[in-house]
């Protein structure tokens, strides 16, 4: 579904990734496992287009995508709920999810279809959708920033640490929650970072080390 090979990031002059290579496949739950600095958060920015690559290929179902701007990526099916959730707190929980959508300008009624999916597989979500996004509890604002990520992800979905700063009850929720996505989107090729990934062993298909923005070891 998506490849990535010999990707290269530099940030002020400095290497962050050093030939980085992916394979996600659909249906398939992979984990890339590192330390706060190895690259995770870098990885997931440059597959996006939202930080510049000095070199590497980035194919999503057998198109290069590495030359596409990061909406255009958005708009071919990947989502991306980036670690500190980025909710506009004066925008209901409800605009908040639908936002990805309205900038990539779908029609209203597949906006409708959409978000009445999400409200079905995120029930929480719907007793909350009149809710500013600045009202919600860092848990919620989670599940939140999923809702949101899951609008456009019909064919990848990105988690950046998502179980950072949850309370254990609330993490457990998560995960169980993620498990459920196989029901929700079977197809869906589900790439998660996390630093440590307990809460993701019973779902994981594949794990990936990084360190020092480099793949160096994978399982699974």
């Amino acid at each position: 579904m998506l490849k990535v090979d010999s990707l290269c990031v530099e940030i002020a002059g400095v290497r962050v990734l050093r030939d980085v290579r992916l394979d996600l496949s659909s249906g398939k739950c992979t984990v890339l496992i590192g330390r706060n600095g190895a690259g995770k958060t870098t990885t997931l920015r440059a597959i996006m287009g939202l930080i510049a690559r000095q070199s590497g290929r980035i194919e999503l179902a057998g198109q290069e995508i590495q030359d596409l701007p990061s909406h255009t990526r958005a708009r071919m099916g990947i989502g991306y709920a980036p670690e500190d959730r980025r909710l506009i707190p004066d925008f209901s929980v409800e605009d908040n999810i639908l936002l990805p959508a309205l900038a990539l300008k779908l029609p209203a009624a597949e906006r409708k279809r959409r978000l009445a999916r999400i409200y079905e597989f995120l029930p929480q979500l719907h007793a909350m959708r009149a809710r500013p996004g600045g009202g919600v509890s860092g848990g919620q604002g989670k599940i939140v920033a999923l809702g949101r990520a899951l609008m456009v992800a019909d064919k990848v979905l990105f988690l950046d640490e998502p179980f950072q700063g949850l309370a254990p009850a609330l993490a457990l929720e998560y995960a169980r929650t993620l498990a459920s996505l196989r029901d929700y989107a079977p197809d869906l090729a589900l790439f998660v970072t996390e630093s440590t990934p307990k809460l993701l062993a019973t779902i994981a298909d594949a794990e990936l080390q990084i360190e020092r923005g480099e793949i160096v070891s994978a399982a699974g």
